[in-house]
């Protein structure tokens, strides 16, 4: 009688396997745009915001999810605005918004991406992506508690 295989111990290696595998398939998408990983987590996140976002507010929430230090942050809006996919808003500089450029480019950056997960996720039990969504969600606040701790 043959067995299936038993299934890894979920750790930090398989979680980071699966990241950076998943990551892989993303940079490949950006390649062909010529948009680095931190220039379509910004677009995404201002196109989150209604297609403004306040620049303080977005170098936050790019070094509090990825752990980048705010000059990287920075560095990254100053690329952007300087291609002319994000425009800082009249007499509010601290404002910025998706230009017609950038939010066409990250509508493209999106609808790759989706084929993709729909791919990666296809056929995975709703209850299995469900339980991996709390527990990665639990981890990932602990693991920033820690960090706050310093």
């Amino acid at each position: 009688m043959t067995t299936a295989p038993l299934a890894p111990p979920v750790n930090g290696q398989i979680i980071g396997q699966a990241h950076y595998a998943t990551r892989a398939v993303l940079e490949r998408i950006l390649a062909g745009t010529g948009t680095t990983f931190l220039q379509s987590v910004a677009l995404n996140a201002v196109a989150g915001g209604e297609g403004t976002v306040e620049r303080n507010a977005l170098v936050a929430r790019m070094t509090g999810t990825l752990k980048i230090d705010a000059s990287a942050a920075e560095t990254t809006v100053s690329e952007l605005t300087s291609a002319g996919l994000l425009a800082e808003e009249g007499e509010a500089p601290s404002l910025l918004s998706l230009t017609e450029a950038g939010a066409e480019l990250q509508r493209t950056h999106s609808t790759g991406l989706a084929g993709i997960t729909a791919a990666l996720y296809a056929d995975l039990p709703a209850e299995d992506l469900a339980a991996a969504g709390r527990v990665l969600t639990e981890v990932t606040a602990r693991a920033n508690a820690v960090l706050a701790e310093g």
